[in-house]
């Protein structure tokens, strides 16, 4: 299981930020999209390192077209040497049509055809293939050599989906090299539901196991030096558990556990803005199937146990905005 990390919002801090989280021995870095595009801030990461894999956890697909997110993902993938993984997501309705005034339709159908659309359109440039895609939401058949880019030795970058419904980690599993777990995941819903269903799309694709597919994704650590510091991480992470589970589209997740009667109350909750009174309905229970808690070597031994055998990747999920000086200590008790 290699450890990733994260880069923070703070454009101005990003190459020191990413030069440093390579030095300190993290495996590869992501960058989510949220008040920025996550593209240029991947390209500064690639730009102020040299081994660490760089990606988007995740880029919102459906605010691009297949044509956008090819040449994206091909110019990285050369500008990094190959270090870039063109990470997905689909985000949700409302962002979609309101935020970004673009079409929704079924997501996993929509996502599947995006990914196909990208491919064929990189075995275009790459193999010099005719672009023909023609799709129920995609058409791609024109691609002449004046905007073609020149095949290059690196290739197309990875693919890997976000989701939580078993019909997107599907079509994650049919048509990506990998599939980020939603941090509000569990390791019986794992089990019971996210590994079977992408075990069903590696079977669409003709494979019959997940051999070469990744699984990556941030993990909820509850770390503390003293006893202050472990109930602030506490809190923290009750508060960012409560938060997802307010969240329709997650009550599977709850299900599995037989808590999904908890959902509606944390949502009525959060349409009145009590943020910190639901993380009061986060029983220890609920926390410590979510998360790993305690000091930085229980949390280390505690990770690599609950997901070591799972995750190809992961990362620390920060929740109350911790001391830096509590993620080397956890890395080396990973180790």
């Amino acid at each position: 299981m290699k450890i990733d990390a994260t880069l923070t919002n703070d454009l101005a801090a990003t190459p020191a930020g990413a030069a440093r989280i390579e030095k300190e021995g993290y495996a590869g870095i992501w960058v989510g999209e949220t008040r920025h595009d996550p593209f240029l801030q991947t390209l500064q990461a690639a730009n102020a390192t040299s081994t660490a894999s760089v990606g988007t956890s995740i880029a919102i697909a459906f605010a691009r077209t297949p044509m956008t997110l090819a040449y994206l993902g091909y110019d990285l993938a050369q500008y990094s040497e190959g270090r870039f993984i063109l990470g997905l997501g689909s985000q949700i309705k409302p962002h979609i049509e309101k935020r970004f005034s673009m079409t929704w339709s079924p997501p996993a159908a929509r996502m599947r055809e995006l990914v196909l659309a990208t491919r064929a359109i990189w075995d275009a440039w790459q193999n010099d293939t005719k672009l023909a895609f023609r799709g129920d939401f995609y058409t791609h058949t024109l691609m002449t050599p004046f905007f073609a880019p020149e095949p290059h030795s690196y290739g197309p970058p990875p693919v890997y989906l976000a989701g939580v419904g078993e019909g997107m980690t599907e079509v994650a599993g049919e048509v990506a090299d990998g599939f980020f777990v939603h941090p509000f995941s569990t390791k019986k819903y794992l089990q019971e539901v996210t590994l079977p269903a992408l075990l069903r799309g590696r079977a669409k694709a003709g494979k019959a196991d997940l051999d070469g597919f990744a699984i990556a994704g941030p993990s909820f650590v509850t770390v503390g030096r003293t006893e202050e510091e472990l109930a602030a991480a506490v809190f923290g992470t009750k508060k960012q558990i409560a938060f997802y589970a307010s969240t329709p589209a997650y009550k599977g997740v709850l299900d599995v556990h037989g808590w999904g009667d908890l959902q509606p109350e944390l949502t009525d909750l959060s349409k009145r803005g009590e943020w910190d009174g639901m993380a009061d309905l986060i029983t220890d229970e609920i926390l410590h199937t979510f998360s790993v808690v305690g000091a930085p070597e229980e949390v280390g031994k505690g990770l690599v146990a609950k997901s070591g055998a799972i995750y190809t990747r992961t990362a620390f999920y920060d929740t109350w905005n911790a001391d830096p000086a509590v993620w080397p200590l956890l890395l080396d008790a990973i180790r």
